[in-house]
């Protein structure tokens, strides 16, 4: 029988959670507000301009920042806050690298719906048929589907939880290294052999299922993640400036580079904290860099049909919601909270010392991708535009009716 989780593997975790501050489904879910500097009154019938309103709602946490907006009219908005790093101060654009660590999930999640409308994949396949048969699976793990997997319903824990894992994390702390050595090796799989299923279903956030989901990609396909991600969502998407290895673009010389601010716990806030690289089974899961013109264009592919057939079943699939609830509700690697009749859909992610986040409301036609160049749990901005955009055609549609009356 495999062990159960026990005392020394609970205090590991509750180390963790107490040094990084443990994230929830989301990685982190960001809270939607609406600063009252933000808000009006009805007036005026016509919804204010984002200019007039949206740079009252930043509050720069990080040396440079990126906000991109799709407006109902479907119509792209930047705006630019900083520089890439203290040293050599390049202004940063729409067009500026970001590490975007776990939005790679959605890229990589999107491609694997994309092998399930090909036929070549199915979401109730079992790790038991997915992995090779030489990987020791408990009873348990033989009976994880590749949607549980996708969808964080797996049950497996954020990391593994040993000393080693432990030992890595206290390092980040101190001088903000990769800790995640296990996770991108084949070793990942070993964790699987001793796995007991939680009692509750609830979601939990797991890169640990995410790498996993690497290494069945790989051997189903014989290819990695990155390169399933840019030939079945990249490519045909259009989508030329994001990459799994971003060395080769010409962007990366001026790309912003990574600061310290909420974390790591022990570095001043500020400082240039190492870049984080993968090469085995975390690139799926967090090694994607890239810039806000093309997240948004990821992001606009989910508002309306992208003319591929393949891509929209793969979409629509990511879009669906499959553990629901009215705050991080489950999509495919998506996450979605509802407020009153809106409903925002969203990513974000947390990586060495970056925090990006990327959110629609289908049904209104929204977007916004908001991409920083320092470690900063306070990532809600996002989540603030998109509810004050409704909010804004919200207004006017209610201060028109009132005016008619």
């Amino acid at each position: 029988m495999p062990p159960r989780v026990n005392t020394y593997q609970t205090l590991i975790l509750t180390l963790s959670c107490l040094l990084a501050g443990c994230g929830t489904l989301s990685n982190v879910a960001p809270v939607a507000e609406a600063p009252q500097r933000a808000q009006r009154a009805c007036g005026d019938p016509q919804p204010r301009n984002i200019d007039d309103w949206l740079p009252l709602m930043v509050e720069q946490h990080s040396p440079g920042m990126v906000v991109g907006v799709i407006d109902a009219q479907n119509q792209r908005h930047y705006w630019r806050y900083g520089v890439t790093d203290l040293e050599h101060r390049n202004p940063v654009n729409e067009n500026t690298l970001f590490a975007v660590g776990s939005l790679s999930k959605g890229m990589t999640a999107e491609a694997t719906a994309v092998l399930v409308a090909q036929g070549r994949l199915r979401w109730s396949d079992t790790l038991e048929t997915l992995l090779p048969p030489t990987v020791a699976l408990s009873d348990d793990a033989k009976k994880i589907t590749l949607l549980q997997l996708v969808t964080h319903t797996s049950g497996l824990p954020r990391q593994n939880m040993d000393l080693p894992m432990l030992t890595a994390f206290v390092r980040y702390l101190w001088n903000g290294e990769n800790f995640y050595a296990h996770l991108d090796s084949d070793r990942v799989v070993d964790d699987l052999a001793h796995f007991v299923k939680p009692a509750s279903d609830e979601p939990r956030y797991s890169n640990l299922g995410y790498a996993v989901l690497d290494y069945v990609l790989n051997y189903q396909t014989g290819q990695r993640a990155d390169q399933l991600v840019d030939t079945l969502l990249f490519a045909p998407l259009g989508i030329h400036h994001a990459s799994f290895t971003p060395q080769k673009l010409r962007a990366w010389p001026l790309r912003a580079i990574g600061h310290a601010g909420s974390q790591p716990k022990f570095v001043p806030a500020g400082q240039v904290v190492p870049d984080w690289q993968f090469t085995g089974n975390m690139l799926g899961a967090g090694g994607l860099y890239a810039d806000t013109a093309d997240l948004l264009t990821f992001a606009a592919a989910h508002l309306g049909s992208t003319g591929n057939s393949l891509l929209d079943s793969a979409m629509r699939d990511a879009m669906r919601v499959y553990y629901p609830r009215e705050k991080e509700a489950a999509n495919i690697a998506w996450v979605s909270d509802t407020y009153g009749e809106q409903t925002i859909t969203y990513q974000v992610g947390y990586i060495g010392g970056y925090s990006s986040y990327i959110g629609i409301d289908r049904q209104h036609h929204f977007a916004v991708v908001v991409l920083q160049n320092s470690f900063t749990w306070q990532n809600n901005l996002g989540h603030s535009v998109l509810l004050q955009l409704w909010r804004e055609q919200n207004m006017a549609s209610t201060c028109g009716k009132n005016a008619v009356i």
